[in-house]
């Protein structure tokens, strides 16, 4: 079991639809924790509905590329 320093965010319905169609849900489970959990956070933290997705879609184009998170580079272990 791995621990967060950071509190544990829940997933919206919306973004596991999203990432249920778009294909990506064994790409985001293969992330580390802590990297689910602030995508997650960063998307609950906005308020308007439009950047909720605009973050989601940036979520879902790093998920598919597989060498970024959160804008930097990343490299998968």
């Amino acid at each position: 079991m791995v621990s967060l320093q950071r509190p544990i965010q829940s997933m919206p319905d919306f973004v596991k639809k999203a990432l249920i169609e778009a294909g990506l849900m064994d790409a985001y489970n293969y992330r580390p924790p802590y990297q689910r959990n602030d995508y997650l956070s960063w998307i609950n933290r906005a308020k308007p509905q439009k950047t909720k997705h605009t973050r989601l879609n940036q979520m879902l184009d790093e998920l598919s590329t597989g060498d970024r998170y959160m804008n930097m580079q990343y490299k998968a272990k």
